[in-house]
C-alpha cells in the first residue's frame, strides 16, 4: 500500500503530532510526506517527500498574525501551481492534517481524501465557538477540504472527534516541579514578555522563535524553540502560559500542569480553543495589558488544576482509518 500524508507546517502542533502518527502509518505500507508551510521548528525524524511553500500566515509581536508579512510570504501563482502539479493516482490513502495543496489537488482530481485534524473538528456544528460567527469559519471549511474526517479536541464533541494524540515522548517523561513556569506566547515580542513576567516572583523559561541563543534577565530565561529543551521544560515547571494553539495545552493538561492561555487576536481557531479550553476550566486572557500581572499573579496563587482523561487511541485510530478508507 502506498500512503500520502500532508502535514501543515506552519505553527509546530501538525509537526509534532506527525512524528507521533507517521510510525504507526508505517505498519500499513509506504508512506511518502508532504509538508507546506513556512513556520515550523519542529522537524520530523523521516525524510519528504514533497516539501511545498503553501499558505501560511506569519506570528507578529504584539498578539496576532504580522498581516503584512504574511501578505509578503503569500504566493498564490505557486500555490496553484503545486496543486496543479502534485501526483496522486499513485496512493491507495492520502491523509491529511489541514495541509491545502494536497487537499486541493485531491479535490481537482476527484480522489477521496481524509482529514486527520484538530482542524476538522470544526466539521460539526457541537464543537464550541464564539456566539458570533466569523468568516473564518469559511476559511476552516475551504482552506483544507476533504472528502472523511477524523478531528481530535479537548473533548469528543461528536462521534467523528476523538481526544488529543499525545505523543509517547510526553506520555514517558518523569514529571517534576522545580518551581519555574514554561511559556509559549509566539505572536508576543520577547521583550514584552520579559519586562512584564519580570514584575512576578516566580522564575519563567520563554521559548521563543525569533531567538538563536539563550540568554537570562532577571528571573526570565529566553530560549530557542528547541523539541526536546521545550519538553523537559513543562516536564518540570508549575505551569504552562501560551497560546490558544491546541496540541501545547493538551499536553500540559495530560501532564497535570497548570495552563493560562493568551489566544491570538484575529485568530479565530485560537478563540474557539480558548472557549473549548475554558469549559475545562482552564483560566483564559485576552491581552497584555495593565492587567496582566495581575491576573498572572492570580493564577499562580491558584493551586487548582484541570483534570483531563486524554487515553492513547492513536493506534487504534490510525489502523480504523486504514481499513475504513484505503482504497
Amino acid at each position: 500500500m502506498k500512503i500520502l500524508f500532508g502535514i501543515q507546517g506552519t505553527g509546530n502542533g501538525h509537526i509534532s503530532r506527525a512524528r507521533e502518527i507517521v510510525p504507526l502509518l508505517q505498519h500499513y505500507g509506504e508512506v511518502d510526506l508532504l509538508v507546506s508551510g513556512t513556520e515550523a521548528e519542529v522537524t520530523l525524524a523521516q525524510p519528504l517527500k514533497y516539501k511545498f511553500h503553501g499558505f501560511s500566515f506569519v506570528f507578529g509581536t504584539n498578539g496576532g498574525v504580522d498581516n503584512w508579512a504574511t501578505f509578503k510570504l503569500m504566493n498564490l501563482p505557486r500555490l496553484w501551481r503545486d496543486i496543479r502539479s502534485l501526483p496522486l493516482k499513485q496512493y491507495d490513502l492520502i491523509i491529511n492534517d489541514f495541509e491545502p495543496v494536497s487537499a486541493w489537488a485531491c479535490k481537482l482530481q476527484k480522489i477521496p481524501s481524509v482529514s486527520l485534524s484538530h482542524q476538522c473538528s470544526f466539521v460539526s456544528p457541537k464543537t464550541p465557538r464564539p456566539a458570533k460567527r466569523s468568516y473564518a469559519e469559511w476559511l476552516l471549511k475551504y482552506y483544507s477540504p476533504t472528502t472523511h474526517h477524523i478531528g481530535f479536541h479537548f473533548e469528543r464533541y461528536d462521534d467523528f472527534i476523538h481526544t488529543p494524540v499525545i505523543r509517547s515522548e510526553i506520555r514517558n517523561l518523569k514529571t517534576s516541579n522545580l518551581g519555574h513556569y514554561t511559556v509559549y506566547l509566539p505572536a508576543y515580542d520577547d521583550k514584552l514578555l520579559t519586562r512584564e513576567l519580570g514584575k512576578t516572583n516566580k522564575n519563567w523559561q520563554i521559548f521563543s522563535k525569533r531567538q538563536k541563543t539563550h540568554y537570562k534577565k532577571g528571573n526570565v530565561e529566553i530560549f530557542p524553540v528547541n523539541n526536546q529543551d521545550f519538553n523537559n521544560s513543562l516536564a518540570s515547571c508549575e505551569g504552562l502560559l501560551t497560546g490558544g494553539g491546541f496540541e501545547g495545552p493538551a499536553e500540559a493538561l495530560f501532564l497535570q500542569k497548570k495552563v493560562l492561555m493568551i489566544p491570538m487576536k484575529g485568530q479565530y481557531e485560537q478563540q474557539c480553543n480558548a472557549i473549548a479550553a475554558a469549559r475545562l476550566g482552564v483560566p483564559v486572557i485576552h491581552e497584555i495589558d495593565d492587567q496582566f500581572v495581575y491576573r498572572v499573579n492570580n493564577w499562580i496563587n491558584d493551586d487548582k488544576k484541570v483534570v483531563v482523561d486524554f487515553p492513547d487511541e492513536t493506534a487504534q485510530i490510525v489502523e480504523n482509518m486504514v481499513k475504513k478508507y484505503a482504497r
